[in-house]
């Protein structure tokens, strides 16, 4: 009895050893990550823009169905093709990027449909203020790089913020939207 008691519990420490070892570290391939934004202009068109600057990594179980990630983006980078709404943006009017230079997201909550990321719960940190954000997946995949030879994760992403919940308040009186729409396009790569 004793020996069989042994046994379970040493089959136990193994299988939860192999449990954990389905945790992999995924690092953000900076070619194939954006993170871009949209906001209405007088009811007539959209300006969008991106961050040609980011980092990141992602933890990800999917045997578990967990996950962990966190994004830092440089606000200094701001790029809408167009050098003076580019200056502006990162003026204090918008950005503040020379007092708040990183955007950052943070989260390990993340939600499944099947083997696929449906949703990931986290915060988000801009100009000095976190809140709770949920970015949503519009797909989710896993697949074998052929010129990496390694596992790449990644989806389309996408959530709508009140910018003005973060203290960014610039033309509202001028009938400019308060909700942004951000699109965050990531492929990580496993690393070894």
């Amino acid at each position: 009895m004793r020996k069989s008691i042994l046994t379970l519990a040493a089959a136990a420490a193994l299988l939860a050893g192999a449990a954990h070892a389905e945790t992999a570290t995924y690092a953000m391939d900076p070619t194939h990550t954006f993170a871009t934004f949209e906001i209405g202009h007088f009811g007539t068109s959209t300006n969008r823009g991106r961050f040609d600057k980011k980092e990141g990594s992602v933890q990800l179980d999917r045997a578990a169905k967990t996950g962990k990630v966190e994004v830092s983006i440089d606000a200094t980078s701001v790029n809408t093709g167009a050098a003076a709404f580019d200056k502006h943006l990162q003026s204090p009017d918008l950005f503040d990027a020379a007092k708040y230079p990183t955007i950052k997201f943070v989260s390990d909550k993340f939600s499944f449909n099947g083997d696929k990321v449906s949703e990931i719960a986290g915060n988000l940190t801009l100009l000095g203020k976190t809140l709770p954000v949920t970015l949503k997946a519009n797909q989710f995949n896993c697949y074998t790089s052929p010129m990496l030879k390694r596992e790449v994760c990644g989806g389309d992403f996408e959530t709508t913020i009140d910018r003005t919940a973060f203290g960014m308040n610039y033309g509202i009186d001028w009938g400019f939207p308060k909700n942004v729409r951000l699109v965050v396009q990531v492929e990580a790569v496993k690393q070894q």
